[in-house]
């Protein structure tokens, strides 16, 4: 097998080189057919000293060409023997003339038939993926609906809380402006009475003026009587004292009358100091328990008046404030057509001491009849419960009218 191998490779190497040196020869003639030409021009120029130069050149150049052509060979002949060719391989006909044996009518049919029920199973799978997808994008879109109106129910939720965030901002502002006025015409009020109790002073001094020139004018009637009619001395001077008297009764019948028209206790031995300091002691009691109720019964005619302004409906009567704080010192809060019985919020001051604190009876709720108690100076915590509870009063006739 070897010797066959070398062999076959001997013949290859030498066709290789056959091959190589027809090649050769070939350029090796057109270069030598091109140098003829030239050789023939130049003859007919050159002179006969120049044709041995000429000869001398073109054997070099033959020299130089021969061993060129030898180094290439040796070349070749060192590469030729290193290539090795594998064995051709010819089909094994035997396996497939067997296979042909086995087939029956069954597998050629099925081999036939093959591409069709694959090509069928092929379009029920992407019918089957075709309705999945479809089932699919439905189910997205139905959750996508889904979370558009989630979405827009928050979304509702959140403004209607903002309004009613900003309505509230308004309201409470609105109220604080109110009070706020309201403050400013309780100081100029406050100022007004001391401006009166001043000027009541200044009466009382001007009266006091008055009884001393009483006084001194019945002295001078009195020496103008001695002067005249020393002998009726004793009758005039009678006179005079009973007009004194008279005088005096009517001022303290007087004072007497307005004490008791205010509704302090009158004992029968009490004379006219006893009184002007029981009336004096009661105005100074009431002033304070009026002063006390004054932010109260200003912040709830403010808010009365906001809610009959923007709240109160078109078939309803409006609220109304009744003040009682010099006579009962009470407050009511109640509808307009309603008895006085029938309040709704009654404003107090805990047994008439104002260092108590004040109490507000709730009765919007028919259901429950609640009492707080406040100090003073809560004038904005007790004007906010007043406010909840009379805006529930009214989102219950709403829902009454609704239903």
């Amino acid at each position: 097998m070897k010797k066959k191998r070398d062999k076959k490779l001997s013949r290859k190497s030498k066709i290789l080189k056959s091959k190589f040196k027809m090649t050769k020869r070939k350029k090796f003639k057109k270069t030598k057919k091109k140098g003829f030409k030239k050789q023939k021009k130049r003859k007919k120029t050159i002179s006969k000293r120049s044709f041995k130069k000429l000869k001398k050149k073109t054997r070099k150049i033959n020299r130089k060409s021969q061993k060129k052509r030898k180094k290439k060979t040796r070349n070749i002949n060192r590469i030729v023997p290193k290539i090795k060719i594998g064995k051709i391989k010819l089909p094994n006909f035997n396996k497939q003339i067997d296979q042909l044996k086995k087939l029956s009518f069954r597998k050629v049919m099925g081999f036939i038939f093959k591409p069709l029920i694959k090509s069928f199973e092929d379009y029920r799978q992407k019918k089957k993926i075709e309705k999945l997808r479809k089932i699919e994008k439905e189910r997205k879109e139905k959750e996508k609906k889904i979370k558009l109106e989630e979405q827009l129910r928050l979304n509702l939720k959140e403004q209607e809380l903002r309004q009613e965030i900003r309505i509230e901002r308004e309201r409470k502002k609105d109220i604080k402006n109110f009070l706020r006025k309201e403050q400013a015409e309780i100081r100029k009020e406050q100022a007004e009475r001391q401006r009166k109790f001043l000027f009541e002073l200044k009466l009382e001094k001007q009266v006091k003026n008055f009884k001393k020139r009483e006084i001194k004018e019945l002295q001078n009637l009195e020496r103008i009587a001695l002067k005249e009619e020393r002998s009726d001395y004793a009758g005039l001077q009678a006179r005079i004292e009973k007009l004194k008297e008279k005088y005096r009764a009517i001022r303290d019948q007087k004072i007497k009358e307005r004490v008791e028209a205010l509704g302090v206790e009158v004992q029968q031995g009490d004379d006219r100091e006893a009184l002007l300091e029981k009336e004096k002691q009661y105005t100074l009691e009431r002033q304070k328990i009026e002063n006390c109720l004054e932010s109260f019964y200003r912040s709830s005619v403010s808010l009365c008046f906001q809610i009959n302004k923007r709240y109160i409906p078109k078939h309803r009567s409006i609220l109304r404030v009744i003040d009682l704080r010099f006579e009962q010192s009470e407050i009511y809060i109640r509808w307009d057509d309603a008895s006085e019985e029938d309040w709704l919020l009654l404003i107090y001051i805990k047994n008439n001491s104002p260092k108590e604190g004040i109490v507000i009876e709730d009765k919007t709720d028919p259901e429950k009849n609640i009492s707080h108690e406040f100090k003073t100076t809560e004038i904005f915590k007790a004007s906010d419960m007043m406010v909840d509870s009379l805006i529930k009063l009214l989102e219950r006739e709403r829902q009454k009218k609704a239903s």
